[in-house]
């Protein structure tokens, strides 16, 4: 959905707060901020970054092409700098099929911004899948590391068809509990109406 309809949906069901996270870009930021904050809506500004595999400048075939998702959130106007920042440098540096960042670059630019451990295809998720948990429990130390305590948290999402979907919640529920990081619940929102069709769309 485009800015206009996912503010008007917002207002329709009495949101009072709505983040945009595209993959890998912030050209709807501004356009975002605005049209929010006319709405009386709270604009958060984000992106879900894509995370190289090891390092952003390597670039091997066969190997580099993997990336993980993570959430990435400004909570105030350095944030937002923060994260103008990290997009920049995946765009000029770490570009490789996709504009990729890693841990370094992170933690270097880490003040002022919020993380989600991210969706299927992100890090923690991918190592609850394998049954590696405690690869998991590594990462969310580690992302707790780069981002603060209380600066991260684990990313519960809703798709009721993607069965390993309740594998991943069950598993960060599980976490979350053992380790004392907090979840959110969040969800891929890719139309505003339930009748919306890809077909529209295109």
């Amino acid at each position: 959905p485009k800015i206009d309809d996912l503010v008007r949906g917002a207002k329709e069901r009495g949101m009072d707060a709505l983040a945009l996270t595209d993959h890998g870009n912030l050209y709807g930021a501004l356009e975002f901020y605005q049209k929010a904050k006319s709405a009386g809506i709270k604009p958060i500004i984000g992106c879900e970054i894509y995370l190289a595999y090891e390092k952003l400048t390597d670039k091997r075939p066969g190997i580099d092409s993997k990336r993980y998702h993570l959430t990435v959130l400004a909570r105030n106007y350095e944030g937002y700098t923060n994260l103008m920042r990290i997009v920049t440098i995946a765009h000029l540096d770490g570009y490789y099929y996709k504009p990729r960042v890693d841990k370094p670059t992170l933690k270097n630019y880490s003040s002022g911004l919020i993380a989600l451990s991210g969706c299927l295809n992100s890090e923690i998720s991918q190592a609850i899948l394998s049954e590696d948990i405690g690869r998991a429990e590594r990462l969310i130390r580690e992302y707790e590391d780069i981002f603060g305590i209380g600066y991260f948290y684990l990313e519960l999402g809703a798709h009721a068809n993607i069965p390993e979907q309740k594998k991943v919640n069950d598993g960060l529920i599980a976490l979350s509990k053992k380790m004392g990081v907090p979840c959110v619940a969040t969800n891929d929102i890719h139309y505003v109406e339930k009748g919306d069709s890809v077909a529209q769309d295109i």
